[in-house]
């Protein structure tokens, strides 16, 4: 999300407005206490589960589809456990075959026996009787044999069942896990999708973090049209702890000596990291490049220049300065203010003098007064303008450095939700 966008929108519309306020508010989403905040879980924990509930799906996915596999091959004729039971069962077939002939041979030899006539001599008798003998224990073995090929076919026929039984068992608990696992990764979805449109554009609330510095250093207070010049912006993490990914940001803004006349498109900032030559305009839609990481207690500079093209009038200019933390497991935050630092635009051939650096401003408005309507209006400033009765122009730097309050409490409050994970 461009988080500073509107912001810069917000200062180029109160170009137009009568209000004086020299500060802008804090950037951030609704001041939730930390542990509340934490309690929540956060997107990159969300995203992490949502990853994990779909991994798990496709495995379980896989897993239904193997054992559909697994099953429909063990109910295939070709399935060993099928070959073996065709198998007894073809040894029963021959078993009973077998038996029957036995069974058949008895029959034909007592028939032999009870066909011999009276004068059959001893030796006929006993050929025909001993032939019976054997028929009969052939027959016998061959019951047996066939009681045992038909055992066989049982456990072969009850191996193939079991297989296949406990093969679609596998299938229906596959069935209902991938069921579950759907289950699973559908509510890790949605409640993924809900915290991002909780939190806006894909992101997370992110935290004030005032330990998260942006100091502009060298830019003068006064720059000739014409000119340019260069400054330099440390970021500075003062907290204990490592931030993955800090982002500066930059915007100015700048009015002619009557402040009514936004003048924006001759004032031109300029970027470069320490590391590089090359200078990127700064866009007031994107951050500039990220530091990854800044360690506790550590900074790290960003050159800058500020160009004024020659036909600028005299006038009044602001550099809005301010930087963001993205952390690994989800966390971040910010500065809780844009610092503005203010200086003059002198007529182009002007000599500016010594006067020094552009400070930041440290007067804060009084926004107890602003009311969310489309005209909008804005408490008196308080503080040493006020105070001293300002010049015009310094007024006119005041309107600057407050256009984000000028334009009512309405767009300070979308200003306001400051959310993490889109700093592209």
């Amino acid at each position: 999300m461009k988080i500073r966008r509107i912001l810069a929108t917000a200062v180029a519309a109160a170009v137009t407005t009568p209000a004086l306020l020299l500060s802008v508010t804090p950037a951030f989403a609704d001041d939730k206490p930390a542990a509340q905040t934490q309690e929540k879980p956060s997107i990159a924990e969300l995203e992490k589960a949502a990853a994990a509930a779909k991994a798990a799906y496709d495995d379980a996915v896989a897993a239904e589809s193997a054992a559909r596999a697994a099953l429909e091959a063990l109910l295939s004729d070709t399935a060993p456990l099928a070959v073996a039971a065709k198998a007894a069962e073809a040894a029963a077939a021959d078993a009973a075959a077998a038996k029957t002939d036995a069974d058949q041979a008895v029959v034909d030899a007592k028939a032999a026996v009870d066909a011999l006539p009276e004068t059959a001599t001893e030796e006929e008798k006993t050929a025909a009787a001993t032939t019976l003998t054997k028929a009969e224990a052939a027959a016998a073995a061959a019951g047996e044999a066939k009681v045992a090929a038909d055992a066989k076919v049982v456990e072969a026929l009850d191996a193939r069942d079991d297989e296949r039984v406990a093969a679609a068992r596998t299938l229906d608990r596959a069935q209902k896990a991938t069921k579950a696992a759907l289950a699973d990764k559908t509510a890790a979805d949605e409640a993924l999708a809900k915290a991002k449109e909780e939190a806006g554009e894909g992101g997370e609330d992110c935290v004030p973090e005032a330990k998260l510095t942006t100091v502009v250093t060298g830019l003068p207070s006064t720059v000739v049209a014409g000119t340019k010049v260069d400054f330099n912006l440390r970021v500075t993490n003062g907290t204990d702890k490592t931030m993955d990914e800090v982002l500066p940001f930059a915007y100015v803004h700048a009015t002619d000596k009557s402040g009514r006349k936004d003048i924006d498109d001759l004032v031109h900032l300029q970027w470069s990291s320490a590391s590089s030559s090359t200078w990127k305009t700064v866009d007031n839609e994107h951050y500039m490049d990220a530091i990854s990481p800044l360690k506790a207690g550590a900074h790290a500079d960003v050159k800058m220049r500020l160009t004024i093209d020659a036909s600028a009038p005299a006038g009044n200019g602001i550099t809005f300065v301010a930087g963001d933390y993205f952390n690994d497991n989800g966390t971040c935050g910010g500065n809780p203010d844009l610092e503005g630092y203010e200086f003059l635009i002198a007529a182009a051939g002007s000599k500016p003098g010594k006067g020094g650096d552009a400070k930041p401003s440290t007067t804060k408005p009084n926004t107890s007064d602003l009311k969310p309507q489309s005209g909008a209006s804005a408490s008196p400033v308080s503080g040493s303008l006020a105070a001293t009765g300002s010049s015009s122009v310094t007024s006119q730097l005041a309107l600057a450095s407050g256009a984000a309050l000028a334009i009512g409490a309405g767009a300070v409050f979308v200003v306001r939700r400051r959310k993490a994970g889109s700093h592209v």
